[in-house]
């Protein structure tokens, strides 16, 4: 078990960084959702769909 380790520890470095990427991407759209920020970075007020994408 330890050889394998020593053997792929970069592959493994790669892979949890890259995991702490992602789950840091998930957090921050969970985080702008709950306070309500819109996923596109605009206003709403020219949108053709602006009053559907956020509840009041």
């Amino acid at each position: 078990m330890l050889s394998w380790l020593s053997s792929n520890w970069v592959t493994l470095l790669i892979v949890v960084v890259l995991l702490g990427i992602v789950g840091g991407c998930i957090a921050s759209i969970l985080h702008g959702r709950k306070t309500g920020k819109s996923s596109c970075g605009c206003s709403c007020g020219h949108c053709p769909m602006g009053g559907a994408c956020r509840k009041k």
